[in-house]
């Protein structure tokens, strides 16, 4: 889609509801199902992150979303593909500017250039204990991005028609952070499995977006 196609159709997303959890259990792996009583209790001392879904131009003004390959590390979250973001520091006003700040620091998109126009629904990530809300985000302008080498991977850019088209809708066996192997629905951009927390926020932006479009 041309962006200024794109960009008529995100103006009227502040008027429609979230699909919420109807949206985000889409992409629920079986085992996610098992822990969602055990949630309510853990969101209340999770810490807190906000990620941001950033749309923009390409040089041939086409609508693109970036994500984020991880670096691999000891960690739960290790080289998997999920949006810019990260924790709420004592710094930030609001987990809004935490996932604009974070955007900036790890793909190098300049705070000024970016506008958030849509507050999603928060996430909470049982291996991590993270509390996570997504943002929607646009940059009007297309950017240069400069990835945090010692976080950052790999950036990657998705032609927003690839991301909203069903095919690329998967199943996938992945090891999960309980050592288990397991069969999850996932998405697969660019020729990256995408599934767990960040499928989920991706399958709400997705339904939002063909509300508009």
């Amino acid at each position: 889609m041309n962006f200024d196609e794109f960009l008529i159709s995100i103006s009227k997303i502040k008027n429609i509801p979230l699909p919420a959890q109807a949206s985000q259990f889409k992409m629920v792996p079986p085992f996610r199902q098992e822990l969602l009583k055990q949630q309510e209790e853990a969101i209340k001392t999770a810490k807190r992150a906000g990620v941001l879904a950033l749309f923009y131009p390409d040089v041939n003004q086409m609508t693109y979303l970036v994500l984020i390959l991880r670096k691999t590390y000891h960690g739960v979250h290790s080289a998997q593909v999920g949006f810019p973001g990260g924790k709420l520091e004592a710094h930030d006003v609001s987990l809004q500017a935490a996932a604009v700040r974070e955007t900036f620091e790890e793909i190098g998109v300049p705070i000024k250039k970016i506008e958030v126009v849509k507050a999603l629904t928060e996430v909470y990530i049982p291996p991590s204990n993270f509390y996570v809300h997504p943002f929607i985000g646009i940059s009007k302008t297309t950017p240069q991005f400069i990835k945090q080498d010692d976080e950052v991977e790999a950036i990657i850019e998705v032609k927003l028609s690839h991301f909203l088209d069903d095919a690329h809708l998967i199943t996938e066996i992945v090891n999960t952070s309980y050592s288990v192997e397991v069969e999850v629905p996932a998405f697969k951009l660019n020729n990256y499995v995408v599934w767990g927390a960040t499928a989920m926020m991706l399958s709400e932006i997705k339904d939002l977006l063909k509300q508009l479009m």
